[in-house]
């Protein structure tokens, strides 16, 4: 069935109210350091864009719409850099548990896909692990109230911006989220910010990034160009890791170039961007349970590229300060 979009209301629900998702983190705060999970019981078709040059990712060419498996179990964002991976395997052992994965006559495989940012500057300089990912992904499925907070949980535990000085002019930032509902159609956005750059409100006003030593907003663009002359060893751990949710039946082409539509929220709040020292990634995911007109797609586009916008700014302003790295809030 066809649905036409033109006569429902367009409303703000909370992304954990999307229908086919199963959505919660897990965290630790001594460690500064967490875990995201978005999983799909039943499968959702899925696809990924990265644009940054220092991704730490898993499981992303299997996503290409080329490629044989044309839908995953889950996507985890997590911190730790390439050695937060490690949490997927955790998710993975439970959705296996749980008889949830792609059939291969002698058992069920989870697909699990990921992306990392780097947090290890924070903290205890420790990552997540199997056991937290676990965890992350026992608490999406059966834990008796929402696991999946804004701010200093999950991936966003030790997400920091503004690291073009080192962690000397960063400030605190976090996990954000936003979704909406039309009618029938459901599409949120959640995304762990940790960008080199800063990040702007939409009335271009910057709510966090770099830093001087007497707490003034320097520009990063500005530093750079400043030092173009200059030896400098930029700091080289950042990323901003997001995840596309959707209930609008796309094939998994159609996930792929919304993924990389979607990038243009990056662009338009975090600057600069896509830097050889992030590794900006976006996933794709929808359940397909929602068909619309053949020229819903760009409609959808929009949709996602704004909800994505919203979650970056929600992940800094929700923020709190942490092993005396300033947030929003403190300013």
């Amino acid at each position: 069935m066809v649905i036409d979009m033109s006569n429902f209301d367009i409303k703000q629900i909370d992304v954990c109210d999307m229908k086919d998702f199963y959505i919660a983190s897990a965290e630790d705060f001594d460690k500064a350091t967490g875990v995201t999970v978005i999983a799909s019981k039943e499968g959702a078709t899925a696809s990924v864009d990265v644009r940054g040059g220092g991704p730490a990712t898993r499981e992303t060419d299997l996503l290409s719409p080329e490629n044989m498996v044309q839908a995953i179990h889950a996507v985890v964002l997590s911190g730790g850099s390439a050695y937060g991976l490690e949490a997927s395997s955790g998710v993975m052992e439970y959705l296996a548990s749980k008889d949830i994965g792609f059939d291969v006559g002698v058992g069920k495989v989870p697909i699990v896909c990921g992306a990392s940012l780097f947090d290890l500057q924070i903290g205890q300089n420790s990552y997540p692990d199997k056991e937290m990912g676990y965890r992350a992904a026992y608490n999406a499925f059966e834990a008796e109230s929402t696991c999946f907070k804004q701010g200093n949980y999950g991936a966003g535990t030790g997400a920091t911006v503004g690291k073009y000085n080192g962690i000397e002019g960063m400030m605190k930032s976090g996990i954000g989220s936003s979704a909406v509902q039309i009618g029938e159609l459901q599409v949120g956005a959640i995304s762990a910010v940790n960008a080199m750059g800063d990040v702007f409100d939409f009335d271009g006003k910057e709510i966090a990034g770099l830093m001087s030593a007497d707490g003034e907003f320097l520009s990063t663009c500005m530093t750079m160009k400043e030092n173009i002359y200059r030896s400098k060893n930029v700091f080289s751990g950042n990323t901003t890791i997001s995840c596309i949710m959707t209930n609008a039946v796309l094939t998994k082409a159609q996930c792929k170039k919304l993924a990389s539509i979607c990038h243009d929220a990056y662009a338009r709040r975090i600057m600069p961007v896509h830097t050889s020292v992030d590794g900006d990634t976006i996933f794709v995911m929808t359940s397909g349970t929602l068909e619309l007109d053949a020229n819903s797609f760009d409609a959808i586009a929009v949709i996602a590229t704004e909800e994505l916008e919203k979650a970056i700014v929600s992940g800094v302003k929700s923020a709190k300060c942490i092993y005396g790295v300033k947030s929003y809030s403190d300013l």
